[in-house]
Formats: structure tokens, sequence, C-alpha cells
């Protein structure tokens, strides 16, 4: 079997980037997001297969992996469809947007990879093995304030990846998970702002941050490693930024000696 890798999340961002890096490197691709328009122009410039499936809802989750099985099949998948939703206080939050996050980041993810298992079995009983690689996030790595649903979330969809890795354990599957800091897209922080278009520049002020094709980069450098070699954590940040607490604003220079 040919390389073939689902990614969800595909319409734009760093799930678009990485359907072209994908791409590039020769990957057969199957791009998967609930905008359809936006599908069709990245499966035109790029040639992946698109389905348009809304990673929430189970039944378009299912008819995806039913496609994915009959239309040549997978031996890897990129979890990355997820976003945030608000920067208010846990007293202050709405559970609508927590819930949101949660079916999203966390539950979207399970199904896909249930789903989507099989699938890979399948992949890896014919080419020797399969790859999965949650897309996380420093904020699943270490809390901060109005982070609150958005860390809780992450923090799950990392613990989620863990037990996958331990119950996969023994097959030819590896797990891996790929936490990028400040990466500047062109919706992830607009989305969390609700379209606050002045308030979504401010995180990128006077730092270069990560753009979708860096994590693009690393993203795929882990599928083309050795199949034995598992990264099973990458944390992936702009040199500007020291933690989730500290990014320092300004040029950055040597100190004097």
């Amino acid at each position: 079997m040919a390389d073939r890798v689902v990614v969800t999340g595909a319409s734009s961002g760093i799930g678009a980037a990485t359907v072209r890096r994908f791409a590039e490197l020769g990957w057969e691709t199957v791009a998967v997001a609930r905008r359809e328009d936006r599908l069709r122009a990245l499966a035109a410039e790029t040639g992946a297969h698109p389905v348009v499936c809304d990673v929430t809802d189970e039944a378009q989750v299912a008819a995806m992996a039913a496609e994915v099985e009959a239309t040549g099949g997978a031996t890897g998948l990129v979890n990355n469809a997820g976003g945030a939703l608000g920067t208010e206080s846990v007293e202050s939050a709405s559970n609508d947007d927590w819930r949101r996050m949660f079916e999203v980041n966390v539950l979207g993810l399970r199904t896909v990879t249930a789903a989507l298992l099989p699938v890979l079995r399948a992949g890896a009983a014919h080419g020797g093995w399969a790859s999965i690689l949650n897309l996380t996030s420093t904020a699943g790595l270490a809390a901060y304030a109005g982070g609150g649903g958005y860390n809780a979330a992450k923090y799950a969809a990392h613990a989620v990846t863990e037990v996958l890795r331990l119950e996969l354990a023994g097959e030819p599957i590896r797990v891996m998970e790929l936490a990028p800091g400040l990466v500047h897209t062109e919706e992830f922080t607009l989305n969390r702002l609700r379209g606050d278009a002045a308030g979504a520049r401010k995180p990128y002020e006077d730092v270069v941050p990560l753009t979708a094709e860096d994590v693009a980069r690393v993203l795929v450098g882990a599928f083309v490693q050795p199949p034995h070699v598992n990264q099973d954590l990458i944390v992936l940040r702009p040199v500007a930024q020291s933690s989730v607490f500290h990014t320092h604003r300004g040029p950055l220079a040597p100190k004097a000696g």
C-alpha cells in the first residue's frame, strides 16, 4: 500500500499546511473538514482526496472512515481538528463554550481515532506499520489564567494520547503527539476572540511566532522517521517563547559578554 494519510481540520491553518507538506513528499492524502469550498480548493492544489465531515458528528465520521477504506485505505492519521473559544475565567466562562471545545478537541479526536483504527490496522497489515499523530498544544502541558476550557480540553487530549499508546502496545502502530506553542494562523485566535481582529493581533506583536508551515514540517517529519522511531511528545515553540508564561517581545540579541 502506498503511504496515505488522513488529516482532519484540513481546510485552513496547520491542517492545510500539513496536507501540502505531505503532498510535496509524495504521500497520498485525505483532507477532512467541514468547509467544502476550502477542501475543494485544497484538493485542486494538492491532489488530496476531500471528505466533508464534522468530527463531532459520529454518523459523519463513520461515513468518512468508510470512504477512506473504500478509496484506498490509510497508514496514517493526523488528528488536527480543534480550537479554542474565549478567554474568560473559570468562574465566568460559558459551559456551551467548554462543551464545544471538548466536543472538538477530545471527543472528536476519540471518535475519529476509533473509526479509523480498523483501517489503519489493515494498512499496517499490508505495509508493515501505521502512525497516529495528535496535534495538541502547550496549553495541554501547562495551565494559564484565561485558558480554562482550552487548557482542560488539551490536557484531556494529551491524556487520551498517552492512554492510546498504552492500549496499542504490541501493535505496529506508533502514537505521537505534537504540542505547539505560539503559532500565528489566520483563524485560531480570531475564532477564540469571536472575531475581534484587533485583539487577535496582540499575541503576535513584536515577536516572530511559528507559522502553520513550521508546524507542518515538524509534524510530517515525525511520519518520515524510520517506523520503529516513535516521537512520543514533540514540544514546538518559537525561540522567543520560553514557556506559556513568557514570550520575549522585541529583537533577539546576544547578551554582551
